[in-house]
């Protein structure tokens, strides 16, 4: 069985394009398997209602931003093992060190390709395929 098969992703973004562009590289990839969220506070309550294997999260939200979804996942001792990778417009290095501080997986920069998305899960969760 393919890990596609059974990985189960949340994605967090405050833009429906952003939103909708990330699902749609997730089923190119044949994972079909997909929570989406509005914002940070939306999905944290997704994510304790339902573990995900992966979480992928704008950076830049009104209320609960990506820093803040980030810390909170990896404070709770039910969720705190989860895949994060955190989307944003702007990849610097202040943007990577500060999300490496609060224990992110990868940071891919907006926009991105199907193969770069690809790469940063595989990063994360081993080979798709």
């Amino acid at each position: 069985m393919s890990i596609c098969n059974v990985l189960k992703v949340l994605i967090a973004d405050d833009h429906l394009t952003s939103r909708m562009i990330t699902v749609e590289g997730f089923r190119a990839m044949g994972i079909g398997n997909i929570i989406v969220a509005k914002d940070g506070r939306e999905a944290y309550a997704k994510l304790l209602k339902s573990p995900v294997h992966l979480v992928v999260t704008d950076l830049y939200m009104p209320d609960i931003n990506g820093y803040q979804l980030l810390k909170a996942i990896r404070s709770h001792p039910k969720v705190n093992k989860t895949g994060v990778i955190i989307l944003t417009g702007k990849k610097d290095e202040k943007v990577v060190a500060n999300a490496k501080t609060l224990g992110v997986n990868n940071v891919l920069a907006k926009p991105f390709t199907e193969f770069g998305l690809r790469q940063a899960v595989e990063s994360v969760v081993g080979r798709l395929s």
